[in-house]
């Protein structure tokens, strides 16, 4: 089968998938619009019990530490920030769209997960290190827990032809994405790109989709976001935390390291932290599966 076919049976595959509520759709709509006021977020929030129940139980879960219970959804939104309830709810609606694995696919999803909350904790710690704005933290989170979701069609579309790319991997030892362009023409990235595409989700979380593995290569505005997940993702799968088929990912280049400020040295120190952070994470997937992934 020719390259531009299996595009052509991923493309059809995401043309198939869940659109995105009209709720979560309308909150990235008003968040992206200048001047937006947690009124207006709580108006279009306030309409839609599912999505009004997710932000509770975030905001009064352990992830987010806070003393007291909330019970008024207006306090949560201030409480979060714009940002944050717009990232959550996108993150929730597209985890619950595709978070599944078909049966007998190559990638275990229970592991894939596990990577992608560890590289959005640990992307979250690091933009932390470095005193990032505090309203632009959660969106390292979201960047890093997305950043492998073009996986997901390629898993599901091609099944046995994925797991020769994964055995390729293995025994090139070459990075999952080098070996998916070898053996398909295209990778995680692209279809991850035509993912956000398809969802109009754009901003910092598309472009950490889609350049996560070419940092090198990304002249956008969210540079020190792409480099962050980037380290975060060598991170994760040096310190084999969950799987998501990639044994041999790119070494991060000095010059990232340098752009971050950071060294190797700080996965030693973030270790402990990553761990309770991803158990304090897992809320983000439970919020979808308590729901039945709507």
């Amino acid at each position: 089968m020719s390259e531009s076919q299996d595009l052509l049976r991923v493309q059809t595959y995401i043309g198939k998938m869940p659109a995105l509520p009209v709720t979560v759709t309308k909150v990235i709509e008003i968040c992206n619009q200048p001047g937006t006021s947690p009124v207006d977020l709580n108006k279009v929030i306030s309409v839609d019990p599912v999505l009004m129940a997710r932000v509770m139980k975030l905001i009064n879960s352990a992830y987010y530490g806070l003393g007291d219970k909330v019970t008024s959804l207006s306090r949560a939104i201030i409480m979060l920030g714009i940002n944050t309830v717009k990232n959550l709810a996108l993150s929730t609606a597209v985890v619950g769209a595709i978070g599944k694995g078909e049966p007998a696919s190559p990638l275990n999803m229970q592991g894939f997960w596990r990577h992608s909350l560890g590289v959005g904790v640990t992307a979250k710690l690091i933009a932390r290190k470095r005193s990032v704005d505090p309203r632009l933290i959660e969106e390292y989170f979201i960047a890093g827990l997305l950043h492998d979701i073009g996986k997901i069609p390629m898993n599901n579309v091609f099944k046995e032809r994925y797991l020769a790319v994964l055995s390729r991997a293995d025994r090139e030892r070459i990075s999952l994405a080098d070996a998916e362009r070898r053996e398909l023409g295209f990778d995680h990235t692209d279809v991850g790109r035509q993912i956000g595409t398809a969802w109009n989700i754009g901003g910092a979380v598309i472009d950490a989709v889609s350049a996560h593995h070419n940092v090198g290569g990304y002249e956008g505005e969210h540079r020190d976001l792409v480099a962050t997940v980037h380290v975060a993702n060598y991170f994760m799968n040096l310190a084999e935390v969950g799987f998501a088929g990639d044994r041999f990912p790119g070494t991060p280049s000095q010059e990232v390291y340098q752009r971050l400020g950071i060294g190797l040295s700080l996965l030693d120190e973030l270790e402990t932290a990553v761990d309770t952070e991803i158990a304090k994470a897992e809320v983000f997937l439970k919020v979808v599966d308590e729901r039945g992934g709507a």
